[in-house]
Formats: C-alpha cells, structure tokens, sequence
C-alpha cells in the first residue's frame, strides 16, 4: 500500500512551519547526529522545548531517534518526508504550469 503522499506532505509543512523546528533541522544538518541537550547548547532555545520540538519532528518522520550511551538519545535527520513533500509540490507546480499555459493560450488565441 503506498502512503498517503498528501499526508507525510502535510506533516512535513506543519513542522516546517515553526522557525524554532526549522532551526533543529538546520543544526542537525550541519552538525549531525546530536542529543537535545547538545542542540540547547548550539541553539537559543531550552532543552524541553527543543524535547517538544523533537517529539513532533520525529512524529513527522523528518528525525529519527537512536539510542545512545548513557541513555541519552541522539536526533538524526531523515530526508524521505522531504523527498515525499517536494514530489507533492512539484505536482502541484506541474498542474500549475498546465492550467495557467492553457489560459495563456485561451487569452493569446
């Protein structure tokens, strides 16, 4: 059964959404793996609210969580929902493309 594309899109853009959750994937990107205490460290945000904010990231597929040593959790990024949420815009930007080329030539003609 293939995912609901529209779904995982919307996960993506609800937590893109927030500056405080696009700052996390930026860290994670550049820095790599890293543990939310790690990410409090690096970012102007505290660590439970950098722990909500990693819930809903996980929830949305754009992090995963790996066990570390000492029970400490480390955050890695997952490109797929992205992946999923671009193949969903550049639908929409086809059907798009399509419908304002038809009105071009609709008001060209």
């Amino acid at each position: 059964m293939q995912p609901d594309i529209e779904a995982i899109a919307e996960q993506v853009f609800t937590a893109l959404a927030d500056p405080s959750r696009r700052g996390i994937l930026a860290a994670l990107a550049s820095g790599g793996p890293a543990t939310a205490t790690d990410l409090a460290d690096r970012l102007p945000i505290t660590r439970q609210a950098i722990a909500k904010h990693l819930a809903l990231l996980t929830e949305a597929g754009l992090v995963t969580a790996e066990p570390g040593e000492r029970r400490r959790v480390r955050y890695r990024l997952r490109s797929a929902p992205m992946q999923v949420a671009q193949q969903f815009l550049a639908a929409l930007a086809t059907d798009w493309d399509g419908r304002l080329g038809a009105l071009k030539e609709h008001l060209d003609g």
